[in-house]
C-alpha cells in the first residue's frame, strides 16, 4: 500500500500538485474506512488508483478547516 500511495503521489506531482505526499493519499483514501472498517485489499487498491485530484484537494481543504492538518 505504501508503494501504491507513493506512486499515486508521484502522479499528482507530475500534473502540478507538488506538495502531495504518500501519507496524504493514504489519509484521503482510508478516511472512508473509519465507519465500516477495513475493506478487502482489491477495494483499497481501487480506491487509491481511482482517486482524483479534486477529491484529494477537497479532503485536504476540509481538514484545514477542521484544523486537523493537511
Amino acid at each position: 500500500m505504501k508503494q501504491l500511495c507513493a506512486s499515486k503521489a508521484d502522479e499528482f506531482r507530475m500534473i502540478g500538485y507538488e506538495h502531495v505526499t504518500a501519507a496524504d493519499i493514504w489519509e484521503c483514501s482510508s478516511s472512508k474506512y473509519k465507519k465500516n472498517g477495513t475493506p478487502a485489499l482489491h477495494r483499497m487498491v481501487n480506491d487509491i488508483l481511482s482517486l482524483k485530484a479534486t477529491q484529494l484537494m477537497n479532503h485536504m481543504t476540509m481538514n484545514a478547516y477542521r484544523g486537523t492538518g493537511f
